[in-house]
């Protein structure tokens, strides 16, 4: 009997209907489909076009189904790797096994009405049909009569085949000169693919890598982890300006010369370009680079180039974990402690929870690495779960950079209002004088965060979010960073007409009042306003690095990863903006964050210094980050964590309502709290917590609710919670809700 039904996963199911659909396969497909191939499906009462992607073929049935339409690929496009990979995510985190796929393919492999977004890039090039000899003779013959021809005879004669479009530019041909020596045979017109790739700047070839001890300590204990045969995961904790990457790229060619594979992930897009190029730089073209700030085309190329075979080491962001590489036997996980490596949409997805799936099923080595851990992962390290190495010195000898701490109560009171203190303008003024560099970090973009009535009390608040509007004054509007609705800013209060107060700092503020401090510097201002085109990042890093600003200021993207030899001042302006978030992680972001920033100081030859700037210099977090240890920050954290039951004591689990009537959100919250309430009742292990507002309770005219489960991740909670998704979803009073789950997960 053939295997003439396939059991598809459809675009258009839903999390509440989501399961693998039995479609028939046509006569004249059955030998053209497989699984991994996507297929157009009718879905639903009215049959609607789908797209779905073929799990599995299973013999036919007597039941009467609906049959696939056609195929939308010629061979498979996500291997069997891919579709377990899907069924695991599925699972753990609470999306469909469509959405799971989908975040594996770059964005120019989807289809839109059937027609995939992206292709293969085709040239037109011509080739010599000729001998060289013959060519160059030919070329004298028809210089006189035929002068174009003979000018393209000559250029090929030297290059043999050339792009058309290359041909025109340099001799000035046209097409119906190359058509003519076609017809004689002398060219030859053949299409080639070619990549679209991203630019990588230059760089000097590099020497043999020479590691300090302590480096070498930790590359001897990690590398046999790469060739033990079996799934291994390590902590290699060093100090910012220890070494790192060069203990990365000596494990990569241990990998490689195992026969393995590797994928190297960065946190930042703006780092990307600065870890290519060094990784470029050993590996040449066997390294490919996957971020969401390249072209579509250039994405898709990538992909293509990786599941080809060429590639052997990819550098990326958080998606390209999914990097359709074979037989990976190492997955660096770079500043693993960074919040970016979890997806905030479906499938909400943690990097490091993917890599490790891939490597327990390829069995390589996952390494997390940073200068400052998460505490889960130390928490996993010190109990011996994970393998654990440390470097705790800089890799050039030098000291650590001296900390300054500024009390921005005391510059208040001496009648310094502004965003930088008397201090922190002292250091920028020796920087200036001595031709070194600053980089100074306020976690605000805009120019002020909150704008006020002085008489009545007014604030501008966005009438679709419970935010306040930041004032951008570059086009004098006030945008809401969560939906992007703007408005002209009035020149009074629109209730009262009293006058208008200007609150806090962003970027843009902070920027004027550089200019107005030191007129005539550089500055180069890097935010989500400056960096929103394709490799705009890396211009502005590149201008910095050559020395054409003397201050790099900027939000979190100036924090990590950069490493230029000038910087010898580092300045955080706001030090107390994230200590206060309603998140339990709110400590350990903020010691990170200054940590981090404070790190990118006196990497070169130059001792380094920073200036933090703060109104609490007595909190535990500022104290422990300004002497730059993690080790005492620590182990305060940590009997926080265990009082408070939150991870990596115990887990959580996080439930939403989403919806434009709050009622029934909040209605559809209870529900859900009731149901899990009777499934629980009397598991003394698990506590549901709420339902409560989110953060930002309404978001683009959405109301947003929460319920809380602590407990312990294990597959009888999350079939329990997809349960109670399922049964609440498919009820008609939670019509026009969205309802869905996020694992905040640390295993």
């Amino acid at each position: 009997m053939g295997q003439n039904i396939a059991k598809i996963a459809v675009s258009a199911a839903t999390y509440s209907i989501d399961k693998p659909y039995d479609y028939e396969i046509p006569e004249d497909m059955t030998s053209q489909v497989v699984p991994g191939m996507r297929v157009l499906v009718p879905f639903g009462r009215g049959n609607r076009r789908s797209e779905g992607v073929i799990l599995s073929l299973v013999p036919s049935s007597k039941k009467r189904l609906k049959m696939v339409e056609r195929a939308l690929d010629e061979a498979p496009v996500l291997s069997e790797e891919n579709l377990r990979l899907a069924l695991w995510m599925s699972d753990r985190f609470f999306c469909t096994v469509f959405d799971a796929l989908r975040a594996m393919l770059p964005a120019g492999m989807w289809f839109k009405d059937g027609v995939m977004r992206q292709s293969d890039k085709i040239v037109k090039v011509a080739a010599l049909g000729v001998q060289n000899d013959e060519a160059y003779d030919l070329a004298k013959q028809k210089k006189a009569r035929a002068p174009r021809q003979a000018d393209v005879l000559e250029l090929l004669a030297g290059a043999q085949s050339m792009p058309i479009k290359d041909i025109y530019r340099l001799t000035g041909a046209t097409s119906a000169v190359v058509a003519a020596l076609e017809k004689q045979g002398l060219v030859r017109i053949e299409e080639h693919r070619v990549y679209r790739r991203p630019s990588i700047r230059a760089v000097e070839k590099p020497g043999p890598i020479e590691l300090s001890a302590e480096q070498q300590e930790a590359f001897d204990g990690i590398a046999p982890l790469i060739g033990s045969g079996k799934p291994e995961a390590a902590l290699l904790y060093g100090v910012t300006g220890s070494g790192k990457t060069l203990v990365y790229i000596r494990l990569i060619k241990a990998a490689l010369q195992l026969g393995k594979t590797a994928i190297v992930l960065v946190p930042e897009i703006a780092l990307t370009p600065q870890t290519v190029r060094i990784f470029a730089s050993y590996f040449g073209d066997s390294v490919a680079v996957l971020h969401s700030a390249l072209g579509t085309g250039e994405r898709y190329d990538e992909w293509k180039r990786i599941r080809s075979g060429e590639v052997q080491v990819v550098v990326g962001t958080r998606s390209a974990v999914f990097a359709p590489l074979s037989d990976i036997g190492l997955i660096v996980i770079d500043e693993e402690q960074e919040h970016t490596y979890k997806s905030e949409s479906a499938p909400r997805y943690h990097a490091r929870e993917i890599a490790k799936y891939r490597i327990t099923h390829s069995g390589g080595l996952i390494l997390l690495s940073s200068a400052t851990p998460s505490v889960e992962s130390m928490y996993n390290a010190k109990a011996g779960r994970y393998g654990f190495f440390r470097i705790r010195g800089r890799y050039n000898s030098k000291d650590l950079p001296s900390v300054i701490i500024a009390d921005m109560r005391q510059e208040l009171k001496s009648g310094n209002g502004g965003s930088i203190s008397s201090v922190l303008q002292s250091e920028l003024e020796h920087n200036i004088q001595n031709g070194e560099q600053s980089i100074l970090f306020i976690n605000r973009r805009g120019t002020h965060p909150l704008v006020a009535c002085g008489e009545c009390g007014f604030t501008f608040r966005c009438d679709k979010c419970t935010v306040n509007m930041t004032y951008h004054a570059s086009d004098r509007k006030l945008l809401c960073h969560y939906c992007g609705t703007y408005k002209p800013i009035p020149n009074a209060c629109p209730d009262c007409g009293g006058k208008l107060k200007y609150v806090g700092a962003g970027t843009q503020k902070v920027e004027s009042e550089l200019l107005e401090l030191f007129p005539g510097i550089g500055i180069i201002r890097m935010d989500a306003d400056t960096v929103s085109r394709i490799n705009s990042h890396d211009k502005l890093l590149t201008k910095f690095r050559d020395g054409k600003a003397q201050i790099l200021l900027g939000t979190q993207m100036v924090t990590k990863g950069l490493d230029f030899e000038n910087v010898t001042l580092v300045g955080v302006l706001s030090a107390d903006s994230s200590l206060y978030m309603s998140d339990y992680r709110a400590h350990e972001k903020t010691f990170s964050l200054i940590t981090q920033v404070v790190g990118r100081s006196g990497r070169g030859e130059k001792p380094g210094r920073a200036v933090i700037q703060t109104f609490t210099p007595g909190h535990d977090v500022i104290k422990t980050a300004s002497k730059q240890d993690y080790d005492e920050f620590y182990e305060h954290e940590i009997v926080f964590r265990r009082a408070m039951g939150s991870p990596p004591i115990r887990d959580l689990m996080t439930l939403s309502a989403v919806g434009t009537e709050e009622a029934l959100v909040v209605l559809a919250c209870h529900r859900m709290y009731n149901v899990l309430s009777n499934h629980f009742c009397g598991d003394s292990g698990i506590k549901l917590l709420g339902p409560a507002p989110a953060l930002v309770s309404k978001v683009n005219n959405r109301y947003r609710y929460r319920l809380l489960v602590s407990c312990e991740n294990s597959k009888k909670v999350r079939d329990t919670i997809a349960h109670t998704i399922r049964i609440i979803s498919s009820d008609r009073e939670s019509k026009g809700i969205s309802i869905f789950a996020d694992a905040d997960v640390y295993d």
